[in-house]
């Protein structure tokens, strides 16, 4: 006689708030996790880089050598460089245990909202209010970019990298994602209010056309873009805007598949991201609270309340449901109602 197979745990959501950790840097203007999601990063407003265990609640180091507020930091594939960006105007290379700057990359002309390393961690790709993407090549001596990416019209807001593509978001309502393997640029419009009038735009190549507009009266502009991530299967792009709205993209068609609301983000750049599995859309919101919405059916599965003021900056565990939220000097740390810590199953 055959059993019938169990049936699969439903997704967890991380709602038990585990650590909270005053990280003394003034405000928390981001936080990473690394590649496995053994260790995070916090950026301070006090031009400090902070590496933190944040399971355990434990400060590793502390990186001092930006000149104004740090922006953004990413870790390397194999957990031996960081690489940062701020309010300096300055790309910066780490050396993981030493803590010593590697290399300063200047050429931004305005801050640095955001910074990734390449697969290989050779290359980092900056992000600036300047509007340019700019690639730093690690191994070499050199002092200028190996390429500029000056598509945009505002500043970049958002960069993420896959092994072949790079995404951007900017201020002037366009997701780009230049395809490196075909040597193509995919630009996607996303407006305010303005989907269900006018869609969505897509262009192939560098190909410059009229802009869509709006057919209510007056146009309305396309909301700024705060953030932009693909998901893990690769296959779609979720992107967030000052109308307080998340868009679901898929990536080779520029179809709408989704759209998420209920949170607030009118004034602020804040994170979003999709769940470890899929499953759910995470974003930050201005209430205090990050919200978690079904990927598939698009409701609302959870409003958790952080803290009374804007959670500015959140990381998702990479393999398991466990999130990461800053807001104003802190970061807190949250696993799924099941979790047992180690302290707690001896």
């Amino acid at each position: 006689m055959a059993f019938p197979e169990p049936k699969p745990r439903g997704p967890e959501l991380p709602q038990k708030r585990l650590k909270m950790l005053e990280c003394g840097q003034g405000a928390v203007r981001a936080v990473r996790f690394n590649v496995d999601g053994n260790y995070c990063l916090t950026c301070g407003s006090d031009k400090t880089l902070k590496l933190w265990n944040p399971l355990r609640g434990t400060l590793l180091r502390t990186y001092s050598g930006h000149g104004y507020e740090v922006l953004d930091a990413a870790g390397s594939f194999d957990n031996s460089n960081l690489c940062s960006g701020g309010g300096d105007k300055a790309v910066v290379l780490w050396d993981v245990a030493s803590g010593q700057v590697v290399r300063k990359f200047r050429g931004h002309a305005g801050k640095v909202n955001t910074v990734q390393f390449n697969e290989e961690a050779t290359v980092i790709l900056s992000g600036s209010i300047d509007s340019s993407i700019r690639c730093w090549d690690c191994r070499s001596r050199r002092h200028d970019p190996v390429q500029k990416l000056e598509e945009a019209r505002d500043g970049i807001s958002s960069v993420k990298v896959s092994d072949h593509e790079v995404l951007a978001g900017s201020v002037d309502g366009r997701v780009r994602r230049y395809d490196l393997r075909m040597g193509q640029l995919f630009s996607d419009y996303v407006g305010s209010e303005c989907d269900q009038a006018v869609g969505q735009e897509r262009e192939a190549g560098e190909a410059k056309g009229p802009q869509p507009t709006c057919l209510s009266t007056p146009p309305l502009l396309p909301g700024p873009i705060t953030c932009t991530c693909f998901s893990r299967d690769g296959q779609c792009i979720l992107v967030s805007s000052l109308d307080s709205k998340l868009r679901l993209l898929d990536k080779d068609t520029g179809e709408l598949l989704g759209e998420y609301t209920g949170h607030k983000n009118q004034e602020y750049k804040l994170d979003c991201c999709l769940s470890e599995r899929d499953t759910h859309v995470v974003s930050c919101s201005e209430d205090g609270k990050v919200f978690f919405w079904d990927l598939v059916e698009g409701v609302l599965a959870l409003a958790l309340q952080v803290g009374p003021g804007v959670v500015q900056s959140l990381a998702y565990h990479p393999t398991e449901p466990c999130l990461l939220t800053a807001t104003g000097g802190s970061i807190h740390c949250w696993r799924e109602e099941a979790y047992k810590a180690e302290s707690d199953t001896g």
